[in-house]
């Protein structure tokens, strides 16, 4: 088995408690609405919301995965700290032992944000993950975060 951690930072001129409610807090309801054509729906199929709930991602027709599940460890309004672990995804599972996602938004001076967010994957193994594989992900994970800032942008008073 191997472990394998990678980190990302973004910054954003979006505040962080606002980027935080929308990307994080309210995704269930702004993802979809935003992505239709990637994002089916996302359901809190255990809990209510916070720290040990359950939440299904329901992709679109077409996709890959038609879902996955994520257990939520932790959700923090306060320090804008979230964190949580892939717990099903079909095929992502044979590859992997478990996949953890850590996410923190800190305010800047200058009234936006700079995002922080680490994923660490423990292999099945001998299964090597190929740097391709993380950028595909990082990729996804950004369009979704770029499509929630762009929407703020457009709608100021929304999530404030």
């Amino acid at each position: 088995m191997g472990v394998f951690t990678f980190s990302d930072e973004f910054t954003s001129p979006i505040p962080a408690a606002r980027l935080f409610k929308a990307l994080i807090v309210d995704s269930q309801n702004l993802i979809p609405k935003l992505m239709p054509q990637v994002i089916k729906s996302i359901d809190v199929v255990q809990g209510d919301g916070g720290a040990g709930s359950i939440r299904q991602i329901n992709f679109a027709e077409g996709s890959q995965l038609s879902c996955m599940k994520n257990r939520v460890d932790e959700l923090n309004e306060e320090t804008f700290t979230y964190k949580y672990a892939l717990i099903e995804g079909g095929p992502l599972m044979e590859k992997f032992e478990s996949i953890a996602y850590e996410v923190k938004f800190e305010p800047t001076p200058d009234g936006g944000s700079k995002n922080k967010m680490t994923s660490t994957y423990c292999t099945r193994g001998d299964f090597e993950l190929r740097e391709e594989e993380v950028k595909a992900g990082k990729e996804r994970a950004l369009g979704m975060y770029k499509a929630v800032e762009a929407y703020l942008i457009q709608n100021p008073d929304a999530y404030v």
